[in-house]
């Protein structure tokens, strides 16, 4: 799935060195799918691999990819570029701007949820949130719930607005309305 070349295996190796022990890499895309994808590498604490992840291994660590991005990262390739001014990793992935969800997946439950998988929770789990597709109505409302810390978050109505409706409503033209069906709860595990 993803090509290393070696001289980025030894770079990771190095720079996982000086992490604290048990830190691997993780391999991300933000809005995978659209012509604003990004990918982007990062390390991974233990405490930070997730169910939906797979772990793929490399010449002494391992690299983390949720499951719901393997499509996207078909043919990848990461390489070390070394030159007169130092050093950068390359990260190649042909497929990371294909719209995929048509062929992959069938009905608009499962294509809205694949969506918000791959395009809207990355994101927020990076403030340690989710958001889920409860159903859609007849009236081809979707009823969605937020966790985690976007549960009671002070910015949820923005991300509702701005983010995650705002892409339904683009990428599923079906899909009249969004609603947000979560029990708000101000507290500790709030982002804001």
């Amino acid at each position: 799935m993803i090509n290393i070349s070696n001289k980025a295996q030894n770079y990771f190796v190095s720079l996982l060195s000086k992490e604290p022990i048990g830190t691997q890499i993780r391999v991300f895309i933000i809005n995978p799918g659209t012509q604003n994808a990004e990918c982007g590498v990062a390390y991974c604490a233990k405490d930070e691999v997730e169910k939906n992840d797979i772990k793929l291994n490399y010449n002494n660590f391992f690299v983390y990819v949720n499951r719901s991005i393997t499509s996207f990262l078909k043919n990848s390739e990461i390489d070390l570029i070394v030159d007169n001014l130092g050093s950068q990793l390359t990260f190649k992935t042909p497929y990371a701007k294909k719209n995929i969800l048509k062929n992959t997946v069938s009905s608009l439950q499962e294509r809205i949820e694949e969506f918000l998988n791959t395009n809207i929770n990355p994101q927020l789990l990076m403030h340690g949130g989710k958001v889920n597709l409860i159903k859609i109505s007849k009236n081809k409302i979707a009823l969605i719930q937020f966790s985690g810390g976007c549960n009671g978050c002070s910015m949820i109505g923005i991300t509702l607005k701005e983010t995650v409706e705002k892409k339904i409503l683009s990428f599923f033209p079906e899909i009249k309305q969004v609603i947000d069906q979560t029990d708000h709860l101000h507290g500790n595990h709030s982002f804001y």
